[in-house]
């Protein structure tokens, strides 16, 4: 049943059964070769994995899940976490960009822009700029991933008033985020138009962010666009070795 765009969820998932969401074997399986042992995490809430449980989810934040994930293969895995909450892309590279790069990452995972298109003022193009000035650096001392939005359309708790406008804006600046991504040649992950975006089931009840099956679906969706590129690095060597 449909209302108002957004998909009423009336039999929940459990993690167990839960199709998008891999659990940390699975993920490990996704992972396997993976070269990276040092992940530094930068960003805003979404980076700081800030949440609500949800039942039948580890009340966990996506991170935990990615971290979970690549210790099965990478045991001498160490992490930073960087993320705080209410931040602009300019006050993440303000604040967090040289303790990150201090920390001498080879994986890097950047989550912010959100609030960027939240705020009155909206700039895109200022925004843009911004992410080439914190992905750049970022993007020359490892593997750097970056992620757009999930579509807000299916959040029962976000303003009604602003869904629509704020729902443009992310869209915009998912896709400018992407643009500036492919170009540091940067994993880039695409949730607008993620199935579960449109179900209430992964939002918290604050509004803004996601719950605990949110951010297990979060989580794997990163670990899927890691193992891809594990995949299309493994073959550019193969094509090199002919």
């Amino acid at each position: 049943m449909e209302t108002a765009g957004v998909t009423e969820y009336k039999d929940p998932y459990t993690e167990q059964n839960d199709p998008y969401v891999v659990l940390p074997a699975e993920g490990a399986a996704l992972l396997r070769g993976a070269p990276w042992s040092r992940l530094a995490i930068v960003g805003d809430s979404v980076a700081q994995g800030i949440g609500e449980p949800r039942p039948g989810y580890r009340d966990a934040p996506w991170w935990s899940l990615v971290i979970d994930a690549l210790r099965e293969v990478r045991p001498d895995l160490v992490h930073l976490n960087l993320g705080r909450r209410d931040l602009m892309t300019a006050q993440v590279r303000e604040s967090q960009l040289e303790a990150a790069l201090d920390f001498r990452p080879d994986l890097v995972i950047a989550l912010c822009g959100a609030n960027d298109g939240l705020r009155k003022a909206f700039d895109p193009e200022a925004a843009q700029s911004e992410f080439e000035a914190l992905f750049t650096p970022l993007s020359e001392v490892g593997t750097l991933v970056t992620s757009g939005f999930f579509d807000v359309i299916g959040n029962p708790h976000f303003d009604p008033r602003y869904r629509d406008v704020a729902r443009e804006r992310l869209g915009v600046l998912g896709r400018r985020m992407r643009t500036v991504a492919r170009r540091l040649d940067a994993v880039h992950v695409v949730m607008q138009h993620h199935p579960t975006g449109r179900e209430e089931s992964i939002w918290s009840t604050d509004g803004m962010h996601l719950n605990a099956r949110g951010q297990a679906v979060l989580g794997t969706e990163i670990i899927r666009a890691l193992g891809a590129r594990l995949v299309r690095d493994s073959a550019s060597l193969d094509l090199v070795g002919e």
